[in-house]
């Protein structure tokens, strides 16, 4: 049916391949691209003789000019771009010159600059209606399915959401005093800055990790939770109407939180160069290099996510509650694909987001989030391809 471009070779690059594969009806041939040509060649060994036709390519995504000649090359109906969220513009732009549909799962951000925020992407909107193609941003699972999950409720169960708390739970062990579950650098930047919700119409910050509440998931138990900031809020408070107030929880461990404190203490997390023997580098650069690669932790990790969102609003003018998530297992993730949980559950809404492009059911031109799509095709999807979802009509609420 179709031919999609994967930029990216890392842990999700490795469970979007996997997905492609699984489903050949739907992606009759794939390109695997990234800057490592090695690691392109190792995922389709480990692919190569099934249905899906794949092939691979070296690329320098921060350059458009790279990007458009191997789309030019290989001629795909969708990139799906699995890469770092620097490269994001690049990519859109050779989509945009190319007229091939676009998929991210995580919003752009300058790479000397720690912030993300979707503006950069929105103000693409007009020349992807003019070109007449689809950018479907972040299709991940938060921001992503928690986007999905949200419209659905709305969809079905909602005549007005008012509050909005997503919970992002990992009770998974590696075994390494200190290893991040995704990319090390994004998601240091990530935690480490100031936390953001939004409330009555109003953005209020909090110094970084200082919210924390308990809340017991189910099938992992009582988790200490901490608010975060997280680019779906941005997007969820544009496109729900009514909607009162939405945060973003994230369970991290004391171990962890002790370990990170130490680093940023000592300048590791620093995003400033300095220059060492005559070389200039970046701290958090070099710290990445150090740790393990989160590809690398599939293995060894041990444990079950639980990823959801907490919703209160009102039906037929009563008040209403809803509870909606998914519980991965890291080890059974591990054997379907080689990966563990954190890359499955955002590598496998990725391949969704693409599917439902290249089947027309998500396609339509310009710049959308999931949420502004109809959640149902996508719902059904998670069902189908390894992410089911439960729902609790009473959960305890987040105060």
């Amino acid at each position: 049916m179709g031919k999609a471009l994967i930029i990216g070779a890392g842990g999700v690059a490795s469970v979007v391949v996997h997905k492609c594969c699984q489903n050949p009806d739907v992606f009759e041939e794939i390109c695997i691209a990234s800057r490592t040509l090695a690691k392109c060649e190792a995922l389709k060994d480990k692919l190569a003789g099934g249905q899906t036709k794949i092939s691979t390519a070296q690329l320098d995504a921060d350059n458009t000019d790279e990007v458009i000649e191997l789309i030019k090359s290989f001629q795909p109906d969708v990139v799906i771009n699995v890469a770092l969220p620097y490269q994001d513009l690049t990519i859109m732009d050779a989509c945009l010159a190319t007229g091939v549909h676009y998929v991210d799962t995580a919003n752009y951000e300058p790479q000397d600059t720690a912030k993300f925020e979707y503006s950069w992407q929105w103000a693409y909107k007009e020349r992807f209606e003019k070109a007449g193609i689809t950018a479907l941003l972040g299709s991940g699972f938060d921001p992503g399915v928690t986007g999905v999950f949200t419209a659905y409720a709305q969809k079905h169960y909602f005549d007005e959401i008012h509050t909005i708390d997503i919970v992002d739970a990992n009770a998974g062990d590696h075994g390494y005093p200190f290893a991040t579950n995704f990319n090390p650098e994004i998601n240091i930047r990530e935690i480490t800055a100031n936390g953001r919700y939004f409330e009555n119409g109003e953005w209020i910050e909090t110094p970084p990790l200082s919210e924390k509440k308990v809340y017991d998931l189910p099938e992992i138990g009582p988790k200490d939770i901490y608010l975060l900031y997280h680019e779906e809020l941005e997007s969820l408070a544009v496109n729900i109407p009514g909607v009162k107030k939405i945060r973003f929880w994230m369970t991290f461990s004391q171990n962890y939180l002790t370990h990170l404190k130490v680093l940023e203490n000592v300048g590791m997390t620093s995003i400033e160069p300095i220059v060492y023997e005559g070389k200039e580098i970046i701290p958090l650069q070099f710290l990445k290099a150090i740790l393990p690669d989160p590809a690398s932790l599939g293995p060894r990790t041990k444990g079950k996510t639980n990823i959801g969102c907490i919703i209160q609003g009102t039906k037929d003018g009563q008040p209403k509650t809803y509870y909606v998530y998914n519980v991965c297992d890291h080890e059974e993730c591990y054997r379907e694909v080689g990966s563990q949980a954190i890359s499955y559950t955002t590598g496998v809404p990725a391949m969704i987001g693409a599917m439902l492009i290249i089947k027309g059911i998500w396609k339509k031109p310009g710049v959308y989030n999931v949420e502004e799509f109809d959640p149902d095709p996508f719902m059904e999807a998670l069902n189908k391809h390894g992410l089911p979802w439960q729902e609790d009509f009473s959960p305890t609420l987040l105060d």
